[in-house]
């Protein structure tokens, strides 16, 4: 045993002092009571000696060989001795080349594993016991055999959980009795059926598109959809817009000849809305595209003069309304006429009949301006009853121009000049002086223009304003029942969605099956 502050051995030092030449050996000691007994007292004492840590102690030369963790004293008492404690001679099983023994304590006797913590299993009733958990078996622990009795807490299926207990009615315990179930509600009435036609007898076409228009490869963007449909809301009011091809134009696959525009110039309160609606003339060829012509052109004309047309509105400039709108409705037909001219036919062939909206989108402004020239429709529907707006013009035949002075005409009435002096003295003699002659006229006089027609009137609250082409004009007019049905629908004041209005539009008559075009306005 190396003294303290001496560097602990190590493997070498060991190997090299056990099997040094100038070591010691540690052969018996010559003591004559070395007896069997002596060496089992010795063994005894070695293995049993009671320390609580094992010990590395060996007897001979080779105690200097380990180094162990006792006290200075006890290693310095062992290195000076030189031999083991109680120098006694070496046991049996010690060979003379001195091999180190390893004492070790006696284990401790093992305890049963503990077992495993009993997992929480939810109890309905607090009586139910927990099932056990078995305990594992120790790896060195035999088999239970084949004839021994099941153990119960061995078995791993935990038994059934008991069926939870009925919930209680929290009504048990209270002593008043249950409040009575309210009665159920009204049945809702059922609404009543949308009618699709008016009179005794259904129309003799098909409500439905038959047959389609001829189509030409190459001039495809003349062609119309048999259906349109549109609509906005600015400031107080709702629009709402539908031009469809009537029931004989459907059945024989013509055009519609009705067209229809609606466009919006600016933005803000100062924006203008413009809805137009033209006809072509009956039974002529490209009647749709004269139609299409005029609403585009009167479309462009008041997009050119939105700014002023709208201020004049809000402004209440009814007198500047009226000659400028006939001045931009004039230029629309020049066009048609031009046009006509153009394509080598008649002016009467190629012309339409023109009504227009003009609605302000200043929620202040409430004025609504319609102007037109040809045939048509304009409606209010006002608490429940229909009212024709429709200006009230002369017919054509009764329409007399001015005279023309200078062209052998007498004027008269105030201011005009006389023939005498104040005396009665005539001014001049018919002395049978040759007049001058009239303008050259080698055709007859056309007949005058239809007139222009403009009304601007203010809306109320409630009210519907209906715009609508000749094919829907008609049978308002004619047939009461279709003017009772729509007002009937519209009773209550809220504009209807679109595909609503497309049905309440369509709504036939019996002997009226022109193309229809509609707009109508719901003012909040």
């Amino acid at each position: 045993m190396s003294q303290q502050g001496d560097r602990p051995a190590t493997t070498d030092d060991w190997w090299g002092r056990l099997y040094d030449e100038s070591a010691r050996d540690t052969g018996p000691a010559g003591t004559p009571d070395d007896t069997i007994d002596d060496r089992f007292d010795s063994a005894a004492d070695t293995l049993g000696g009671g320390d609580d840590l094992p010990s590395t102690r060996t007897y001979g030369h080779a105690v200097d060989a380990i180094a162990v963790d006792d006290d200075e004293d006890d290693a310095g008492d062992d290195e000076d001795e030189g031999v083991g404690p109680a120098s006694r001679p070496p046991a049996w099983w010690e060979s003379p080349g001195g091999r180190p023994v390893t004492r070790t304590p006696a284990p401790a006797p093992e305890s049963a594993p503990a077992p495993a913590p009993e997992p929480s299993v939810p109890t309905p009733a607090p009586a139910a016991p927990a099932p056990l958990t078995p305990r594992p078996r120790a790896p060195w622990e035999p088999p239970p055999a084949a004839f021994d009795p099941p153990d119960p807490a061995a078995d791993p299926t935990p038994p059934p959980a008991p069926p939870p207990a009925a919930p209680r009615d929290p009504r048990a315990a209270d002593p008043r009795p249950p409040a009575p179930a309210p009665p159920p509600p009204p049945p809702a009435p059922a609404p009543a059926a949308r009618i699709s036609h008016v009179g005794d007898s259904p129309p003799t076409y098909e409500p439905e598109p038959t047959a389609l228009p001829a189509a030409d490869a190459e001039e495809l963007d003349q062609l119309v959809a048999d259906t349109v449909l549109d609509g906005a809301r600015y400031g107080t009011y709702t629009l709402r817009a539908a031009s469809l091809r009537g029931d004989s134009a459907r059945y024989r696959g013509e055009p519609r000849r009705d067209a229809l525009l609606t466009a919006r110039f600016g933005a803000g309160p100062g924006a203008l809305v413009l809805v137009a609606v033209a006809t072509g003339a009956r039974a002529t060829e490209g009647a749709h595209l004269s139609a299409a012509d005029a609403c585009r052109w009167i479309g462009g004309a008041v997009g050119r003069s939105h700014s002023r047309l709208a201020e004049d509105i809000r402004a209440g400039r009814r007198g500047d309304l009226k000659s400028g709108l006939h001045r931009l409705t004039d230029r629309t037909y020049g066009k048609l006429r031009a046009r006509a001219a153009e394509l080598g036919r008649d002016p009467e062939e190629y012309t339409a009949s023109l009504r227009c909206l003009l609605l302000s989108a200043d929620p202040d402004c409430r004025t609504r301006v319609f102007f037109g020239v040809g045939g048509g429709g304009l409606f209010r529907l006002r608490d429940g009853a229909w009212q024709d707006l429709e200006p009230l013009v002369p017919e054509p035949s009764a329409i007399r121009g001015a005279p023309v002075v200078g062209y052998g005409s007498v004027p008269t009435g105030a201011g005009a000049a006389t023939e005498q002096t104040p005396d009665g003295d005539r001014l001049t003699m018919d002395l049978e002086i040759t007049k001058a002659p009239g303008p050259l006229v080698e055709e007859p006089v056309p007949p005058p223009p239809e007139p222009f027609r403009f009304r601007a009137s203010v809306a109320r609250p409630g009210d519907t304003l209906l715009l609508t082409s000749v094919g829907l004009a008609e049978p308002l007019r004619g047939v009461p029942a279709l003017g009772d049905e729509l007002a009937a629908r519209w009773a209550d004041g809220e504009p209807p969605g679109l595909a609503t209005y497309l049905a309440d539009v369509a709504l036939r008559a019996k002997g009226y099956a022109d193309d229809r075009t509609a707009v109508g306005v719901w003012e909040a």
